[in-house]
């Protein structure tokens, strides 16, 4: 990366980026197969640096970089979250799988630009972390209704989520939900990008309601 892509302006930093089609919560756990000779790079410099990388959710194009025909420019959301690389696992050359944690919120500041490796990155602003506040009366259902999924979930040894598990915090129980609803990537990424996590839960609260998974 040359000194000049390298600056950012004040109060921002440059960030790599991997698009994805999925939105990353901060909290979540983001599990990837990474092959492709660019993330590779990528893993091996975020463990070498102690650094992470910025996950944002794909609104045109592909995942896969395509070689042998025309494909769509790539456009993605303008904020992501920074994805810390938790643990790393070669499954064969060439091959590694990669467990991810959800960390802050980011909103990408100018024009994202992207490497001759195909590799894109942005000069990206950190945005607050969610305040810690407990859920509101009304939407206890829903903060029940978790606590029965979680407990279902650990029956089946299919718990998707990173402890601590914190069902006394709005905008955790919210996350979670959202991880685990299948609404479509534009709702998942609009709950996300949403400042107030009281606000974000009574959302979710309400499409569980409105599909009567909490009455």
């Amino acid at each position: 990366m040359t000194e000049a892509l390298a600056a950012c302006p004040p109060g921002t930093s440059r960030l790599d980026l991997f698009p994805l089609r999925a939105v990353l919560f901060p909290g979540g756990l983001l599990l990837l197969r990474v092959f492709e000779a660019r993330y590779l790079d990528l893993v091996a410099r975020c463990l070498q640096r102690d650094e992470g990388f910025g996950v944002v959710c794909l609104t045109q194009g592909g995942e896969v970089r395509q070689r042998t025909e025309a494909q769509a420019p790539l456009r993605f959301e303008t904020v992501g979250v920074r994805a810390r690389i938790d643990a790393v696992d070669a499954l064969q050359p060439g091959l590694l799988s990669v467990r991810c944690i959800g960390q802050e919120r980011f909103a990408i500041e100018g024009e994202p630009r992207q490497e001759a490796d195909g590799l894109w990155s942005a000069c990206v602003r950190e945005l607050a972390a969610d305040p810690s506040c407990v859920p509101a009366p009304e939407v206890l259902g829903s903060v029940e209704a978790l606590a029965a999924a979680i407990a279902t979930l650990r029956e089946r040894g299919e718990l998707p989520f990173v402890p601590p598990l914190r069902l006394d915090d709005a905008g955790w129980v919210a996350n979670r939900w959202c991880e685990l609803l299948p609404t479509p990537l534009a709702a998942r990424q609009q709950l996300m990008a949403l400042a107030d996590p009281r606000a974000r839960l009574s959302l979710v609260d309400a499409y569980l309601r409105g599909k009567q998974v909490v009455r």
